[in-house]
């Protein structure tokens, strides 16, 4: 069997996963990782190549962009440009659909494919909501989240000047309402309530009640543990009062590493084109024998 090779872009707390992902994924291999120039210095890995662009790496299937959610788009341009299909976890709920449409183009003029926001949330927590609409729907469904850290809340706020590590905490309220729980480290030099006010203003935050909190160690604070509770009540044809309740508490990165694999098994049996986990069937997530999978899940 020939195996897919995948490129992994980006080699924080994702990229890390995503490579224990590929290795223990009986399809894949890993085919190289894509680091920024920056980051290039010391960086090294003792099974694979380290290379600062896509074009270094032979014989690219898939990449897994394990970047930033505002640098993905620039990054599955760059690959699907090289007719190079792609994979990520882009997690802006109000960017996807735009995002998707713009992506849709470039794959389509290059002959590749990209599904995008694969990780938990946007991605298999979309799938269980559509399939929760299937069964009601007329309804409404509450997603909380955490209690746990958010990577893309936390990501953002890193990014904020003056803020020298961060960790930013989601705290479920009920009734898909949140509170923001952010700790961070100052960089010298800098006030406290200003940065404060950035990270308060910035989109990811905005919205929600958010507490930002400076700390002396960060790292002391830091658990990747996260869940989520879904909660949809509504009506089956005309019989009210249907209700259904989704859990899970996992390790954040591990999980949205594991779905990006199947993402970018997936992603190759499409025809070119941009796709969110909802267009794809889910048995194209899925290794192994066709005939199989359905006798054993059907």
């Amino acid at each position: 069997m020939k195996k897919i090779r995948a490129a992994v872009v980006g080699y924080g707390n994702i990229g890390k996963y995503v490579i224990e992902a590929l290795e223990a994924a009986p399809d894949f291999e890993v085919a190289g990782i894509v680091r920024r120039a920056s980051s290039l210095a010391g960086a090294s890995n003792d099974k694979y190549p380290v290379v600062s662009s896509l074009e270094q790496i032979e014989g690219v299937d898939v990449a897994i962009l394990c970047t930033p959610s505002r640098l993905v788009e620039k990054s599955a341009e760059t690959a699907l440009k090289l007719g190079i299909s792609t994979v990520d976890s882009y997690d802006i709920h109000t960017g996807i659909a735009d995002t998707r449409s713009r992506l849709d183009a470039v794959a389509r003029e290059n002959g590749a494919a990209a599904l995008i926001s694969a990780g938990w949330d946007p991605g298999s927590d979309s799938v269980v909501r559509a399939l929760l609409e299937v069964c009601a729907p007329q309804g409404i469904t509450y997603t909380n989240f955490g209690p746990g850290m958010s990577m893309g809340h936390t990501v953002a706020v890193k990014a904020i000047e003056g803020v020298k590590a961060a960790l930013s905490m989601t705290i479920p309220v009920g009734t898909g309402i949140h509170r923001r729980m952010v700790y961070i480290e100052l960089e010298e030099g800098y006030d406290f309530e200003k940065v404060s006010e950035a990270i308060k203003q910035d989109a990811y935050f905005v919205h929600d009640e958010t507490h930002v909190t400076l700390v002396e160690s960060v790292d002391a604070l830091l658990d990747m543990g996260h869940g989520v509770n879904m909660v949809r009540k509504g009506v089956s044809g005309k019989t009210q009062n249907q209700r259904f309740e989704f859990n899970m508490s996992i390790n954040n990165p591990a999980l949205t590493s594991q779905i990006l694999v199947a993402g970018a098994r997936a992603v190759l049996r499409q025809k070119p084109g941009a796709y969110t986990m909802i267009e794809i069937p889910i048995i194209d997530f899925l290794y192994g024998d066709r005939e199989q999978i359905i006798r054993r899940l059907v």
